[in-house]
């Protein structure tokens, strides 16, 4: 149950964000240009707010389009509930402050570098990894022969492999082509196919044994016979070079780059250059930053603002609706007794269990175990009478059940003609409980009626916040709406 609601928090927590980031943000222009139309709570709301955030909530597409004045009352009720947040200090709460910077950030931070910082990283990767290859003395190019000697070759296996490893190098040495018997007696299917040629090795990156004899080549020498944990090789020096040039990996490094998220690290770099440089903090520059994006950009600013925003919203509003609808029980019922009438089913429901059981005479068991025990009890009785042990005795599916819900209660109970699957090793079924024409309890219906209270405490709320902060709107500059 805890998850669920934690669960139902976490979707409600993203749908009022985004909600927000379609109903808000801020914009200050000169007082000539972008009048006041309205004032909360003693702050001034500038036009431009309040019409980009109409604007973004009434574009084309919106089913529910809202003109004008309509939209004033969503726009307050918004604004009151950012206010009530303050109020209640919300944006002083570490968590909060933690969040909304990392969120700030993450919109700065990608700005403070730039193509050359990037291309610099590179440069910097391909120097250090040509660097490393070739004083290991570069890249050789070389073909190979392959005969696999598997781990758990026998010696008979391992003799038979080593005398026609040397069979083929008496041939070779005999003036055989090599191309041609690494085509046909390589057991390495990808190289074999191209002659036994293999890409551009560096030390390292292959097998010891191979590496060393490889090495110890020269251009144009061949090898004896070499076993490593592959096998038997046969392996032709067919020259070496450098690493390859920047300009041919360069691809490959952005793609590395992006791949390991190294932007990040090189920003960090940066940062940490700059604070030095200019002896001040990283938090410093990202707000100085901010700033000059923002006059570059205001819809920046409303971005920034309306995540700020919406994380206020969202707090406060599980605070005084949403968590409190969830665990005030004495209200619950309250609303439920009071609005009774209000909860009705279009057709009859079933308010029990279907089961199934491994012996017969556990059908009248359960039934038993449960006539006297409320119903919310029920599960806790079952598994403890019936399921403790390892071995299962009943399954069950405990609910309130409309027609179409299960199969089994809709033969036993509405009269459906049905076929119910039967379930392996539980051959016996049943169902237990009563219709019910209209819900009985709280219970019956907690999610409805959990909803509905949580509408009512948010207009009782907002009913509280329009007395407890003042609101005036200019009707003369609201007429001038998007007719400016």
């Amino acid at each position: 149950m805890k998850a669920k609601e934690e669960s139902l928090k976490i979707i409600m927590k993203q749908k009022l964000l985004l909600g927000v980031m379609l109903l808000c943000g801020t914009l200050s222009f000169a007082q000539t240009s972008d009048p006041v139309v309205m004032t909360i709570n003693g702050k001034s709301i500038p036009r431009s707010e309040f019409e980009y955030s109409y604007n973004k909530n009434n574009a084309e597409g919106v089913v529910d389009k809202k003109s004008v004045e309509d939209y004033v009352n969503l726009f307050v009720n918004y604004k009151l509930k950012v206010e009530a947040a303050k109020a209640a200090k919300i944006d002083t709460l570490k968590s909060f402050q933690t969040e909304f910077a990392g969120y700030r950030d993450m919109q700065v931070r990608p700005s403070m570098i730039n193509d050359a910082d990037v291309e610099a990283e590179a440069q910097k990767i391909y120097k250090q990894t040509q660097q490393q290859i070739d004083n290991n003395g570069g890249l050789a190019k070389v073909a190979h022969i392959l005969l696999v000697v598997g781990q758990k070759a026998t010696p008979d296996e391992q003799k038979a492999a080593k005398l026609r490893i040397d069979s083929i190098y008496a041939a070779l040495k005999g003036g055989a082509d090599f191309a041609e018997m690494a085509k046909k007696y390589s057991q390495d299917p990808g190289s074999a196919k191209k002659g036994g040629e293999l890409p551009l090795i560096y030390k390292g990156q292959t097998l010891k044994e191979f590496e060393d004899q490889a090495w110890a080549l020269k251009d144009g020498e061949m090898s004896k016979p070499v076993l490593t944990a592959a096998g038997w090789h046969i392996i032709l020096k067919k020259g070496h070079q450098n690493f390859y040039s920047y300009e041919s990996q360069r691809d490959a490094i952005m793609k590395f780059i992006d791949q390991r998220n190294l932007r990040e690290q090189i920003i960090d770099q940066k940062l940490d250059t700059l604070s030095k440089q200019e002896h001040t903090t990283k938090a410093a520059l990202l707000a100085n930053k901010l700033e000059q994006m923002e006059k570059q950009d205001p819809s920046l600013k409303y971005l920034i603002q309306e995540y700020h925003d919406g994380l206020l919203l969202y707090e406060i509003s599980n605070r005084r609706v949403w968590d409190k609808a969830q665990k005030d029980e004495a209200g619950l019922a309250a609303f439920f007794k009071k609005h009774k009438k209000s909860y009705k089913w279009e057709h009859p429901r079933f308010k029990g269990i279907a089961y199934f059981t491994r012996e017969k005479a556990d059908v009248d068991n359960v039934k038993n175990a449960v006539k006297d025990v409320a119903f919310d009890k029920w599960a806790d009785v079952l598994r403890k009478t019936f399921n403790a042990d390892s071995v299962l005795r009943i399954r069950v599916e405990k609910g309130i059940f409309k027609k179409g819900d299960n199969a089994l209660v809709d033969r036993e109970v509405f009269g459906v003609d049905t076929i119910v699957k039967p379930m392996k090793d539980y051959p016996n079924m049943a169902v237990y409980g009563k219709v019910l024409k209209a819900p009985k309890e709280l219970s019956d219906v907690r999610a409805l009626v959990v909803a509905d209270y949580q509408d009512y405490l948010e207009k009782q709320w907002v009913a509280e916040l329009r007395k407890q902060f003042a609101v005036k709107v200019n009707e003369d500059v609201l007429k001038t709406v998007n007719k400016h």
